[in-house]
């Protein structure tokens, strides 16, 4: 039998999770710590298993994996399919603006038009994952997504879905066409950079 693994790992700090701002579709850059991250990354243990490395390709995730693909003489492919949740009308929003303007919706977990459900999200990030998963039997294969995305994937596993630092993850193991949860992990060296963890609504 067969058994692969993916890496599926949050970007960098981007400049938005600096701020405090909901990102969804919305593209800011990583931020100079995020920056930091990504080079922190290519070092680790984790990473030193990798042999395909596959991204989002909003840039706060392409950036995070260019950064380790160089250092690890790899190639980045790129699927929308791992793109973040839409946020909607909260694109670019703090928390206190949200509820300022959307009074009550965060404690009552009531979402704005335009909010991509949780079920359109694992329906997408189940696809490409099952294609990653087949593309690189037998071997290891890093992911670099976002936080809303693996929150999602590990709920539908039947996991506990805590905020996800960045540059922090799961693993999955494939096997015979299924994926199980593996343990959380983390891509960089707490010693060596700041470890962040935005706040996730």
């Amino acid at each position: 039998m067969t058994v692969s693994k993916i890496l599926l790992v949050r970007h960098g700090q981007s400049a938005w999770n600096a701020d405090g701002r909901w990102q969804g579709r919305a593209d800011p850059p990583l931020s100079e710590l995020g920056e930091r991250q990504a080079a922190s990354a290519v070092t680790s243990e984790h990473a030193e298993a990798v042999a395909h490395l596959w991204a989002s390709p909003l840039k706060r995730a392409s950036r995070t994996a260019a950064v380790i693909a160089a250092g690890r003489g790899l190639e980045v492919r790129f699927d929308a399919r791992l793109m973040e949740r839409d946020a909607g009308e909260w694109t670019g929003l703090t928390r206190d603006q949200i509820e300022a303007g959307w009074p009550g919706f965060l404690a009552d977990r009531r979402r704005p038009a335009g909010f991509e459900p949780d079920d359109a999200i694992a329906s997408r990030a189940f696809e490409v994952l099952h294609e990653i998963a087949a593309a690189c039997a037998g071997a290891t294969a890093l992911v670099v997504s976002h936080g809303g995305l693996i929150r999602v994937v590990e709920r539908s596993l039947g996991g506990d879905a805590p905020p996800v630092a960045n540059l922090g993850g799961r693993e999955l193991v494939a096997s015979a066409g299924s994926l199980v949860l593996g343990d959380r992990l983390l891509l960089l060296d707490p010693d060596s950079v700041e470890v962040t963890a935005p706040r996730q609504l």
